[in-house]
């Protein structure tokens, strides 16, 4: 292989590193508006051109945006196999004390990376994602590899074929650098036989659940972008403890097709980057009708990249005061009604709206994911109840004891509140709030222990903090309804910590809500950040 054509240290302005013929700034910008955010279903969409990266070499580029390392990749400035090693390296220096990843699949990377290296070559460029290394929750199935969901009872099983996701990455020419991590069955702790992975930000914080691994591996610079699941939270919790960007789908827009389930009318799957460009890339990758998954929505997709650019200028976006903002951190509280008033210094519209009254909607949330929960374990539950861990075990215990008359009733409750909630949703274009009330400080091994031991932490940590809002307020709605949210960072706290803001809209309104995030971010610090790793 000529690695010559794709030189480890990069500089777009001189020709002369690179044997590769020289790019007028009309060639570039041509390129860029064909090539690196494009989506991977339907050619090149008209867009405002991005300008080209700034130079950079292999020692820091595992904090550069997806988009950035496409661009370098399709102008052959960067060479796929380079930039896997790269990672791979990275991963093996500092994954043996943060845990982001359950497998690290290194030969098949590189194998993969080759491949695509060689078609770039040839001149057959798939999209943004082609020879770019990612990762995935390990929930998703994947071809010969062990997929264990954050199970020790699972930790021998081998599926034979690729979830739809893995395999429309693949497709795309992602490069799979492996698994990732995850509390057990995902939900919220953890097996006691599984290391657990730790927040880059600091080893004390909670990582978020239950796509930890995901959080932790996108925002230390081990992979570009990564898989995640939402079923109560789970994408947007570790965006915000980890400060990177989480969007959570309309339910059935991405295929749930090979990804082991926790509650399957709850459960979404969505990308986790460090922009809201590099979410929408990824987004048009993998969403789309599955006749695999009954769920699935037949509905287009939208040109999602395509739209980013345009502005926000009589956007209406929604903010309850009371909600957003009352018994949540007083710093967050301030991010958040700062970054409102920055949307609406860039022409957006704040509406007042009210939400609808939660205190009989959060409890259906664990009722009905505790019943679902039951079925999905059916083969090894309660045969095998033995070999889960304390959370998880209680936590299906409680699902077991669940009444006909108790799931009928939180089903009523929950479809009450989804029709209130859409009306409200419909009557503006988002809805802006925290993603959840407060950073969050726990003690790493009470997420080991039971079901009471981490109510009781949790209570001891909310009443240390002066916080009443239960924490899945911003997070349960959203899941009920099976409506999207995109999760980004606004703001940092006096520790250092990255404060998250949370913008939620109607069934398929990803466009909108990425529109909203990428002016947002464009216009604001925030996502530069990294955690000192």
């Amino acid at each position: 292989m000529d690695t010559n054509r794709f030189p480890a240290e990069i500089d777009p302005n001189s020709p002369g590193k690179n044997p590769v013929a020289p790019l007028t700034r009309r060639d570039l910008l041509t390129w860029l508006a064909c090539g690196a955010v494009v989506s991977l279903q339907t050619g090149c969409r008209p867009s405002r051109p991005l300008p080209p990266p700034a130079p950079v070499t292999l020692s820091e580029v595992h904090y550069r945006s997806l988009r950035d390392v496409a661009t370098l990749i399709e102008a052959r400035h960067l060479s796929p196999v380079a930039l896997t090693q790269t990672m791979l390296d990275r991963i093996q220096a500092l994954d043996g004390h943060l845990h982001s990843y359950a497998r690290v699949m290194a030969d098949s990377a590189l194998a993969a990376a080759s491949a695509a290296e060689r078609e770039i070559q040839s001149g057959h460029y798939r999209g943004p994602l082609h020879g770019v290394p990612i990762a995935v929750k390990d929930l998703c199935y994947t071809q010969g590899v062990p997929t264990m969901g954050g199970m020790k009872l699972l930790q021998d099983f081998v599926p034979d074929y690729d979830a739809t996701v893995v395999a429309r990455l693949e497709a795309a020419g992602a490069i799979l650098l492996g698994k990732l991590s995850l509390t057990e069955g995902a939900m919220v702790g953890y097996h006691r036989d599984f290391p657990m992975p730790l927040n880059p930000w600091g080893d004390e914080l909670w990582a978020g659940v239950s796509s930890s691994g995901s959080g932790i591996a996108t925002a230390a610079g081990l992979c570009f972008a990564s898989i995640g699941t939402d079923t109560g939270g789970s994408i947007r919790f570790p965006s915000m403890a980890n400060g990177t960007v989480g969007l959570k789908p309309t339910y059935g827009r991405v295929s749930r097709y090979g990804v082991l389930p926790l509650a399957e009318s709850l459960d979404h799957i969505g990308p986790m980057t460090r922009t809201v460009l590099d979410a929408a890339i990824m987004l048009e990758a993998i969403a789309g009708h599955d006749p695999n998954d009954p769920t699935s929505l037949r509905a287009p997709v939208a040109d999602i990249v395509g739209q980013l650019d345009a502005g926000l200028a009589g956007v209406r976006i929604g903010f309850d005061r009371a909600y957003a903002l009352d018994g949540v951190d007083p710093g967050l509280a301030r991010a958040i009604d700062a970054a409102r008033e920055h949307l609406q210094s860039l022409g957006a519209i704040i509406v007042e709206v009210q939400m609808p009254d939660l205190s009989d909607v959060l409890p259906v949330w664990p009722v009905l994911c505790a019943a679902e929960a039951v079925q999905a374990h059916r083969q090894h539950y309660p045969a095998r109840a033995d070999e889960y861990g304390a959370y998880f075990r209680e936590f299906l215990d409680f699902g077991a004891g669940i009444s006909e008359s108790q799931l009928a009733a939180a089903r009523e409750i929950r479809a009450r509140f989804s029709e209130q909630f859409r009306a409200l949703l419909s009557s503006v274009d988002a809805i802006l709030s925290p993603a959840a009330g407060a950073p969050f400080a726990v003690a790493p091994g009470l997420q080991y222990g039971s079901m009471s031991e981490w109510n009781q932490a949790r209570r001891e940590r909310d009443l240390a903090q002066g916080l009443d809002k239960p924490v899945t307020s911003f997070t349960f709605p959203h899941d009920l309804a099976g409506t999207p949210a995109l999760a980004l960072p606004c703001g940092v706290s006096g520790q250092g910590l990255p404060y998250t803001m949370q913008l939620a809209g109607s069934a398929l309104s990803e466009a909108m809500l990425c529109r909203i995030g990428h002016a947002y971010e464009q216009s604001t610090p925030w996502h530069q950040r990294h955690p000192p790793v």
